[in-house]
C-alpha cells in the first residue's frame, strides 16, 4: 500500500471530501502537449530561480464531494492525475466578507505535481511557452481557451489573487494573436 494511499483511507473512505482545483490536462496532443498551471511543492519553488517573490497563497476553488460520490471522483481524478502527482491533504481556508466571521478551515485534497514527471517541465522562455499555448488543442479545448479562463478566475476571487506569471503569459498571446493573426486557431 502506497503511503498516499494509506493517507487516503485514514482519511476516510466514507466521509464527504474537499477537493482543491485548479486546472486540468486536456488541452494538447503529443505533437503538441498543452500547458496548465501546477502546483508544487514549496521546497522545489525554492530551488528554481525566479526573480519573483512567492506569493504566501494559492487561490483556487474547493469543491464538496458528497460521501456518495467519493469513489467515483476518486477513480477519475486517479486515472487522470495521479501520474506524476502526489496527493497531499492541506488545510483550505474559505474567503470571507469582511463583516463575516472567519470559518474554520476544510481538510482538502490537492494534487501536487513532481518535477519526477516528465510532463513537468520547470521554467521555461515565457515567449515560446506563449507561442505553444497559442497552437495547443486538445479533447477538452483549445490551451489558449485555458490560459485566459484560468486568469479570468483568478482574478475574480479577490483583488489579491492574481498571479504575475498567468497574466503575463495572457499579455504575451494576446500580442501574438495581434501580430500574427490567431496564430495556432
Amino acid at each position: 500500500m502506497s503511503g498516499h494511499q494509506k493517507e487516503i483511507e485514514e482519511f476516510g473512505n466514507n466521509d464527504d471530501f474537499w477537493l482543491f482545483g485548479y486546472g486540468e490536462d486536456h488541452r494538447g496532443t503529443p505533437e503538441a502537449p498543452g500547458r496548465v498551471a501546477t502546483l508544487i511543492d514549496r521546497a522545489h519553488w525554492d530551488t528554481l530561480s525566479d526573480h519573483h517573490e512567492p506569493t504566501e497563497r494559492v487561490w483556487g476553488a474547493a469543491y464538496h464531494i458528497p460521501a456518495t460520490k467519493v469513489p467515483e471522483v476518486r477513480e477519475y481524478l486517479d486515472i487522470r492525475e495521479i501520474n506524476g502527482y502526489s496527493i497531499q491533504f492541506t488545510p483550505f481556508h474559505p474567503a470571507t466578507s469582511p463583516s463575516a466571521t472567519s470559518p474554520k478551515p476544510i481538510k482538502c485534497l490537492v494534487y501536487i505535481g513532481l518535477p519526477s514527471n516528465p510532463q513537468f517541465l520547470g521554467p521555461q522562455d515565457p515567449e515560446e511557452l506563449a507561442r505553444h499555448i497559442l497552437k495547443s488543442k486538445g479533447p477538452s479545448g483549445e490551451n489558449r481557451e485555458y490560459l485566459f479562463n484560468l486568469e479570468e478566475a483568478l482574478l475574480g476571487l479577490s483583488a489579491d489573487s492574481g498571479d504575475w506569471h498567468v497574466s503575463d503569459l495572457v499579455e504575451r498571446c494576446r500580442r501574438i494573436e495581434g501580430e500574427e493573426g490567431g496564430v495556432g486557431r
